[in-house]
């Protein structure tokens, strides 16, 4: 199991924002201000306190890292193809990788090869996939899916195409490949100032340890920054009451049920407040309270009378008497309509039937009781005298009178004057009640110090009263309508009947004040009361305290829960497993391989708490400090070590990938750089991307001076898209024979151009051709006549090939002809190029081929010569 397999399976026990920061740091080794504040947040949320932006935490996944390796499995990458929305990749392309030796695959900057590096650093779970594979830039957002590949592979000898696809999980026997990256064990300067070594993964918990540190300064650092302000309850904690007993105690367990509560006061708790403060502060509370007792029972006479008198004009009294007025009214126009009827009898005198005449009828009626005793009237002897003229009525008399006081008797004129009657009974109520309130001067005078700024309304209220029922009495007799009388304000004699109350209450206190014990309860119940309204003018400071304490409880809590110990014991048990006297000599032979030798690793032993420990150190000859001196090209050596060493002490078979190994290397580490590789390509598969044709060449001279298998591939860009695989690799890495055979495909393409009549085009591909084939001379002497033995980029002349060696006159006239005139019609020398003709597709096919036949006759000689000098 590796240290990142074991820490995977350690973390599910740690906590939910550790296990996200370990995610974190096996992504990107460092992190962010962003980050903590994340972990921050996350942390805080295990212990309750809210995250407004609901950060969750994601611990790392079995998917993200490589799975266990399967003893003696042999997992070998052949092809990867069909890649499918990887960056801007031709899509259906297919990479061939030999399953054995030395794989290097060559592109510039830009043709396409980091998309090829970032499938297989997703694929083969490696810990640095930081850069993410984007879709085509160039395809619509909507079409674009998630980046997927095709591995042609061989498991243990069988063919096994495995699918990878952006979001899914690898298959794992792609876990079997390693991949070197910028997340590789690497040195360090420890806290004990050593240069130690640290390897892949372990550096995750040291980070780990440094996060937690951090985020419990930063719970600390806010605790600090919220420190409550208790100054503001300091007085009210110090009184004996509810509100001192609850602030004295205040804390993160204080309810804020329990301050709203207490602070919820009523005006009725401020008017009890009130009354209590004037009758604690009372000298003669006896006299007072007579007194207000007196003003209370003003208050309630003054009441009574305006509800009397309201009772006069109110709505229903005004109604009651518009609808008898109207009543009336309509049935003396009913009366009025009959003795319009009686009246045009013949011969009766103008006036009879009306109200006149009907008062003298009365009247006779009443006088004829006395002068007709006997008699009911009118039935009267027809000799005696008439009531109202006193001649002998007779027949005819007595039949006026008959038909006269029928025509009184009709209903109609009975409903007249009942209705009238009843009209007038209680127009009278009204007009002659009385509606003074009886406001004098002193009533008046009490009546402004009760109500200081309502004092007139009850002196309006008379007005308007007087006002409503002289409005009335002009709408019975018909002067106005009855609509637009005005309504009455508002009824102000709750405020009276209010107010004698609270003057009740306000004499019971006192009166009850003149007691011992009930003066006690008064004191405590104003202390109780002036306290809660006290804390109601500070409640907010109050419930704000409560959740600043609260906060800093649950903040305690988080840092208090940050421990780092079992971190370090798990860092430290994990060290002493790896710090072995066979990691120290793996890495040191490494180190060596790469020309470190100023560097040594070793063993150094430390006692913590009485144990025995070990590490790693990194040492200078001599006892140096290496974190003095060491270059970035040193770190990135001593980083290729380490992960070839734990490659090696993984006995895994499966293969290695290196994405631009060389990067910060100067040209002789280089070298050996490309020696071990090529040395290890001996034993496993080995996958090389780089942009850097020095190192192809240095490749692929050590491969063929190792004696491993090498194959090179080239991508580039096409009318596909990027990461094309290219039909030839570029001029500079091909031997001589190779040369030779790309300079006839240009000689092919510059004899086309030349038949279609283009002569610029054809002229530059001739040029361009010439220079090609000056290159190929150039080659030629150094692989050809010399063998090898002074190559370019070489660190050193390989003298044991001069046995093959030898040099002709003929070779010097080959050599000097081939180079004169390439030079000539390559625009090598601009000024004589220009003025010449450029050479036929023809001569220069005839000068390619005298390079190859030199190169031939060389190759044909070297046995002869290597014979004779045995």
């Amino acid at each position: 199991m590796t240290i990142l397999q074991e820490i995977y399976n350690w973390s599910k026990i740690l906590p939910l924002w550790q296990q996200d920061a370990i995610r974190r740091l096996y992504i990107d080794r460092t992190l962010s201000d962003t980050d903590l504040e994340d972990l921050y947040a996350m942390a805080k949320a295990e212990h309750g306190i809210v995250d407004p932006q609901k950060r969750t935490p994601a611990g790392l996944t079995a998917e993200q890292i490589a799975a266990p390796s399967v003893p003696n499995r042999l997992v070998q990458i052949t092809a990867i193809k069909n890649l499918q929305n990887v960056n801007a990749l031709a899509e259906g392309q297919s990479l061939p990788i030999a399953p054995t030796g030395l794989t290097i695959i060559y592109g510039e900057n830009g043709a396409g090869k980091s998309g090829y590096s970032r499938v297989l650093k997703k694929a083969c779970r490696a810990r640095d996939q930081a850069e993410a594979i984007l879709p085509d830039a160039r395809k619509p957002r909507d079409q674009s899916t998630a980046p997927e590949a095709t591995f042609d592979t061989i498991v243990d000898g069988a063919t096994t195409p495995l699918s990878w696809k952006g979001g899914g999980t690898s298959p794992e026997q792609l876990s079997e490949i390693s991949i070197f990256d910028s997340h590789c064990a690497h040195a360090y300067l420890n806290n004990d100032g050593d240069f130690a070594y640290v390897p892949y993964g372990l550096d995750t918990l040291e980070a780990l340890v440094k996060a937690c540190v951090a985020v419990k300064r930063m719970a600390t650092a806010e605790q600090s920054a919220n420190k409550v302000n208790l100054e503001p309850f300091a007085v009210l904690s110090k009184t004996n009451t509810k509100t001192g007993r609850l602030l004295v105690g205040l804390s993160a367990a204080t309810k804020p049920k329990e301050i709203e509560e207490l602070a919820a006061v009523t005006p009725q708790d401020l008017e009890r407040l009130a009354i209590l403060n004037k009758t604690l502060a009372e000298a003669d509370p006896k006299q007072k309270a007579q007194a207000l007792r007196l003003r209370a029972s003003r208050f309630n006479g003054l009441a009574g009378r305006i509800a009397s008198a309201l009772a006069v004009v109110d709505d229903s009294k005004i109604k009651a008497l518009r609808d008898l007025v109207e009543k009336s009214n309509r049935a003396k126009q009913a009366a009025e309509l009959a003795s319009k009827q009686f009246k045009v009898t013949p011969g009766l005198l103008p006036g009879t039937g009306s109200e006149l005449w009907q008062e003298l009828f009365e009247a006779a009626r009443k006088f004829a009781a006395t002068s007709h005793t006997g008699h009911a009237f009118p039935s009267l002897p027809e000799d005696s005298a008439c009531p109202l003229c006193q001649n002998t009525l007779g027949a005819d008399g007595i039949t006026k009178l008959a038909s006269f006081d029928a025509f009184i008797q009709q209903e109609a004129e009975k409903a007249a004057k009942a209705a009238k009657s009843t009209a007038a009974a209680a127009y009278l109520a009204i007009k002659d009640a009385s509606i003074d309130l009886s406001i004098d001067d002193a009533l008046g005078k009490e009546l402004a110090d009760a109500f200081p700024e309502s004092s007139e309304l009850f002196a309006s209220f008379q007005k308007a009263m007087r006002e409503r029922r002289a409005a009335a009495m002009n709408a019975a007799g018909g002067a106005m309508l009855w609509d637009d009388i005005a309504a009455l304000p508002a009824d102000p004699s709750f405020m009276l009947i209010d107010m004698a109350k609270a003057l009740g209450i306000e004499a019971q206190a006192l009166e009850d004040s003149m007691d011992e014990k009930a003066k006690a309860e008064q004191v405590a119940e104003q202390a109780e009361l002036d306290a809660r309204a006290k804390l109601a003018e500070i409640k907010a400071t109050a419930l704000e305290a409560i959740e600043k304490l609260v906060l800093n409880d649950k903040l305690e809590a988080c840092a208090t829960a940050i421990v780092t110990t079992g971190i370090s014991q798990k860092s430290t048990r994990l060290s002493n497993e790896m710090a072995t006297q066979e990691v120290a000599d793996a890495l040191n032979a490494e180190l060596r391989a790469l020309n470190v030798h100023e560097l040594q690793v070793v063993m150094k032993a430390a006692t913590v708490g009485g144990k025995v420990q070990y590490k790693l150190a990194m040492q200078l000859p001599g006892g140096g400090r290496p974190s003095t001196i060491l270059s970035e090209g040193e770190q990135r050596a001593i980083a290729i070590a380490s992960f070839l060493a734990e490659v090696k002490l993984g006995k895994g078979l499966g293969g290695i990938v290196f994405d631009d190994p060389v990067s910060s290397l100067d040209h002789r580490r280089r070298w050996h750089v490309a020696t071990r590789l090529a040395e290890e390509a001996k034993h496993r598969q080995v996958i090389v991307f780089t942009h850097d044709i020095y190192f192809l060449c240095i490749l692929q001279q050590e491969a063929a001076q190792a004696g491993c298998a090498e194959s090179t591939q080239c991508i580039g860009r096409g009318q596909a898209g990027f990461g094309v695989q290219a039909s030839r690799l570029p001029f500079d890495t091909l031997s001589t024979s190779k040369r030779v055979k790309a300079l006839r495909n240009m000689c092919d393409e510059v004899l086309r151009v030349h038949k279609t009549g283009d002569e610029a085009e054809a002229t530059r591909l001739s040029r361009e051709a010439y220079s090609h084939l000056r290159m190929a001379w150039e080659r030629a002497v150094e692989e050809v006549l010399f063998q090898g033995v002074v190559t370019r980029f070489a660190e050193g002349v390989s003298t044991q090939r001069l046995k093959s060696v030898i040099v002709e006159d003929s070779d010097y006239d080959a050599v000097d002809a081939g180079m004169t005139k390439s030079s000539k019609f390559s625009g090598h020398d601009a000024a004589t190029s220009a003025q010449l003709a450029t050479p036929h597709p023809d001569d220069l096919r005839s000068d390619i081929d005298k390079l190859e036949a030199w190169r031939v006759a060389v190759e044909a000689r070297k046995a002869t010569v290597e014979a004779r000098r045995k």
